[in-house]
């Protein structure tokens, strides 16, 4: 080790077992570490297929409860399923009270039904006219019909349950309350009928976790009643057939008619085409 240079080793002095030669020539040391990547941020990560399908359900529960038109619904669906990243996605539910955690998800066999965000308690009143609950809407834990010289029409054969048990309170003088039920649920009564009809057609679903409907109220000179919608499925089914065979036989009807009429306007043009080419013919002999 040499001493001019303050005990570092020379050009021929090996480097002691904690002395390293300095590779730069400024003695600066050297950084063996790579400096660590910038983060991502939240709206620029990648949105996978799963976090479409959760957009999607919240648009699609949206548009059930009537806060998209079937026109946003279809923009917004359009956009879900072609963004790329979080951010993107984020817009499209800016303005709709997104849930938090999970949301039911639909069972193949059977009706939608679950843990969600709570639904508030329905009203439905008719009084001298009729009032109409259908289609694809999420149903309250409690629903309220009042019928007074009117018509109500509940019909939960579309309906999520957001809940397992929907109670219906309903109450009709000298009107009438009609509750259609999907096949898969059970279906309870409690309620009477003065001077009027109450009927219930109760049901018990094989899923002991099934939706139940319990359906409460009395009838004053009207009527209350309550069963499930048999066959709804095959019957639309039918109806679609029989409305594709019904088009299918006027299209050919059609087609038929119009091959026929062009072929006698052939047929006569091709007559009166002859009957020239005679006149001619005779023209010219008589010459």
């Amino acid at each position: 080790m040499d001493a001019d240079n303050g005990g570092r080793p020379g050009p021929d002095t090996p480097p002691g077992p904690l002395q390293k030669q300095d590779p730069r020539p400024d003695g600066q040391p050297v950084k063996l570490t790579k400096p660590a990547p910038a983060a991502v941020a939240e709206g620029d990560i990648r949105a996978s297929d799963a976090d479409r399908d959760r957009v999607a359900e919240i648009l699609r529960e949206a548009l059930a409860e009537g806060r998209l038109d079937p026109e946003e619904h279809a923009e917004r669906i359009d956009t879900v399923y072609r963004a790329k990243t979080m951010g993107e996605l984020e817009p499209v539910l800016r303005d709709l009270p997104a849930a938090r955690g999970s949301r039911p998800q639909p069972d193949p066999g059977g009706e939608v039904y679950g843990p969600g965000a709570p639904v508030p308690d329905q009203n439905l009143v008719a009084i001298f006219s009729a009032s109409v609950r259908k289609g694809r809407w999420r149903a309250p834990a409690r629903i309220n019909a009042f019928a007074l010289f009117g018509a109500i029409e509940i019909d939960l054969t579309e309906a999520v349950f957001a809940q397992q048990q929907v109670q219906i309170n309903a109450t009709s003088i000298f009107g009438s309350v009609e509750i259609r039920v999907p096949e898969n649920i059970t279906l309870r009564s409690n309620g009477s009928g003065v001077l009027g009809s109450f009927e219930v057609e109760s049901n018990d679903a094989e899923d002991a976790d099934a939706p139940q409907v319990l359906v409460n109220g009395y009838a004053v000179l009207g009527s209350v009643e309550a069963r499930p919608k048999r066959g709804a499925w095959i019957r639309d089914l039918r109806d679609r057939l029989r409305d594709g065979r019904r088009e299918l036989r006027h299209q050919l009807r059609e087609e038929h008619r119009e091959r026929h009429e062009q072929l006698r306007q052939e047929a006569w043009e091709g007559h009166l085409r002859l009957r020239a080419e005679r006149r001619e013919r005779r023209d010219r002999f008589r010459k």
